[in-house]
Formats: structure tokens, sequence, C-alpha cells
């Protein structure tokens, strides 16, 4: 097993692990700390407000009786899966996409836990401008974010690599 993490993506699941950590540290820290919608003041544009969210993103599907749930535990482990094989097929040199995965793994598993846990999801971190709030969201979502924009990335430098690649051989 040690062969195949060395000389594969899987070398980069301690970023899994520290973001799956801190997701979960500060979820049950607001969860254990303060009262459902309980909000406090951080900086001007941002707040510290325990939600739960039983549906999805910008709470789709939250207003449901109860099936959405596992639904999206499905979901959260069919992604975790997928994530986790791409992130062992992906060589170890390919930094960017490797740690593009290992982010979206932590963010799936942290969300994943939450929804068998509880049935909702912890959120907490409340942007917003003037009276415009954007959705609560948490660590978890952030880091699959960040996944997301990685791999975007990533696919753009690919794709200049290619064509870089196929201008040198015409």
């Amino acid at each position: 097993m040690s062969q195949v993490t060395n000389k594969s993506g899987l070398s980069w699941l301690w970023i899994t692990l520290v973001c799956l950590l801190i997701d979960q540290i500060t979820k049950h820290w607001v969860a254990g700390s303060m009262e459902l919608h309980q909000s406090f003041e951080v900086l001007s544009f941002f707040n510290i407000t325990y939600a739960q969210n039983p549906g999805a993103a910008f709470s789709f599907l939250a207003d449901q009786p109860g099936w959405q749930r596992w639904f999206f535990t499905l979901i959260a482990v069919a992604a975790s899966i997928v994530f986790l094989v791409w992130l062992k097929r992906t060589p170890k040199d390919h930094t960017v996409l490797a740690i593009a995965l290992a982010c979206m793994l932590s963010g799936a598993l942290g969300n994943l836990i939450d929804r068998v846990l509880f049935g909702y999801v912890i959120d907490f971190l409340d942007f917003y401008i003037g009276s415009y709030h954007w959705p609560t969201f948490n660590i978890a979502d952030s880091v699959i974010f960040i996944g997301a924009v990685l791999m975007i990335i990533d696919s753009f430098k690919q794709s200049n690599s290619e064509n870089t690649h196929a201008v040198k051989e015409k």
C-alpha cells in the first residue's frame, strides 16, 4: 500500500485529514457553544451564525419531509468513492489535481458525517453586504469550492500543456 501511496495522489490525503479535522472541530464548537440561529458579528461583513441545513447547497430541498437526508448521504458516499479512486489513479506529480481531489474528498466527508450523525449539515459562516446575506456555509463547503476552482485551474493547465505539445509536434 505504501508503494501505491508514494506514487499516487493518495500521498495528498493528509490535506483531506487536516481539512476534515478543521471542519468537524469548528462545527462542533459552533453547535456546542451557540443556540440555533444565534449570531455574532466578527467583521462588518461577516458573522458566525449557527444554522442547520437539512438540504443541499443554498438549502436546496431543505423543506422536504426527510427523504433528502438519505438522498444527499448517498450522493456524498458516491462522491467520496469517486474522489478517492480518482486520487489513487492520479500521479503524485499532478499536484494541483491531487490537492483539488483531496479538498473535495474532505468536504464531501465532512458534510457526510453531519448528515449521518444529525440528519442535517451544520453551517455557520455568514457573509453579507448590507442586508443581503450569502447563504450560510461551512468549512467543508469551502474546501469543496476550493477543490473545484483548483480542478478548473488544472484543466486549463493541462489544456495549455496539450496545446504546447501539439504545436511542437507540427
